[in-house]
């Protein structure tokens, strides 16, 4: 038998494909989402590769106290309840990996996803579980005090501030839910947008109006917080605001042209001025995203709810529900995304025999 010619021109290519990592299954996030996925996954031995990326945790550490998270009836820390679920994780046998990843390869089956300090995996399943970040104002005083008075979700933290005067910035529905939400609490909400008009749908800016003539809810337009003051130890003091019958006032005052300034008396600033799903890496696949970049899975009544546009490739948590965007959805979403990806390599996965791995070459 002759012996089989050695095209020199792929060695380099083969070297690097032969240096990738192969996991079963790797699960790109971090979060509630993530790490439940990871616990049932480990249960069904199929060796989850979770990779955390620059947020570990997710938004939940950002959060003090969890208070509606189902069997803490004294609430508990978000970073706390965040290092349970990852001991238990790691219990069943997870792995967890600090790294961001770039992009991932679906032209190529095993999968291939590239981190950004070119470490390669490859692996027989996806579940996305990247989440969803919070837009902030970036102001002084917001990070120092996030989690101390400062927050992006009213039905995590609103309950802390009962009696208390409480801000919501923001001029679409997310924000007008926030506000509505919290006149359960607070004295006053001041709704607080940078422009006249409100871009929220009709029916929030109706029931936003119902709340301004109970006297729950004081509209403040054309207004923007510049700064705001307190400590962790006491939580949110004041906050700095400038106005223009114009709207946009930071901008005008970076333009020079005269703002009113002044300062208003909150315990709370609830910020809600959208989110971003964290799916840069998924933009050149054949996953489906919306127009906001959130993930479109499959849905519906069956099995594989959570599959996307590309066999697979699966999303869970906040990366996918744009909507509810609570801890407890975000567990209940992981945990069928790891039962969708167990029946999926049980039944439907391609082979992949280790001697002659599949690419879009082939």
């Amino acid at each position: 038998m002759e012996a089989p010619q050695t095209d020199t021109s792929s060695i380099g290519e083969e070297t690097d494909e032969s240096a990738a990592e192969h996991q079963r299954l790797v699960i790109v996030g971090s979060g509630i989402a993530a790490l439940t996925a990871a616990i049932y996954a480990g249960r069904a031995n199929n060796d989850p590769l979770l990779i955390e990326g620059d947020e570990p945790g997710g938004q939940l550490t950002l959060t003090t106290e969890v208070d509606n998270y189902p069997g803490f009836p004294d609430g508990i820390n978000g970073s706390e309840l965040i290092n349970r679920m990852r001991k238990q994780a790691e219990k069943f046998g997870a792995e967890i990996e600090h790294g961001i990843v770039e992009s991932v390869d679906d032209s190529t089956y095993p999968f291939e996803l590239t981190l950004s300090n070119d470490t390669v995996y490859t692996a027989d399943a996806v579940i996305a579980a990247s989440g969803a970040s919070a837009r902030l104002l970036g102001i002084e005083g917001e990070d120092d005090l996030m989690g101390y008075g400062v927050s992006t979700c009213a039905t995590c933290d609103g309950a802390f501030f009962q009696g208390e005067d409480m801000i919501v910035v923001g001029g679409g529905d997310a924000a007008m839910e926030e506000a509505d939400f919290l006149t359960k609490f607070a004295d006053t909400v001041y709704l607080v947008h940078r422009r006249e008009e409100f871009r929220a749908e009709d029916y929030w800016i109706d029931r936003t109006m119902e709340n301004v003539e109970e006297g729950d809810i004081e509209l403040v337009r054309n207004t923007e917080l510049t700064e705001i003051h307190g400590s962790p130890e006491d939580g949110v003091d004041h906050v700095h605001v400038v106005s223009h019958p114009d709207g946009h006032p930071k901008e005008k005052l970076e333009a020079g042209e005269d703002v009113e300034e002044d300062t208003m008396d909150v315990a709370a600033v609830f910020v809600a001025i959208g989110h971003t799903p964290n799916t840069n890496y998924l933009v050149d696949t054949g996953v489906e995203l919306d127009d906001e970049g959130y993930i479109v899975t499959q849905g519906g009544r069956g099995g594989n709810q959570t599959m996307t546009d590309v066999e697979g490739i699966f999303g869970a948590g906040d990366v996918v529900d744009f909507h509810y965007q609570q801890a407890v959805t975000a567990a209940g979403m992981g945990s069928q995304a790891a039962l969708d990806v167990d029946e999926w390599l049980a039944k439907e996965a391609p082979a992949t025999p280790e001697s002659e791995p599949v690419t879009a070459d082939d």
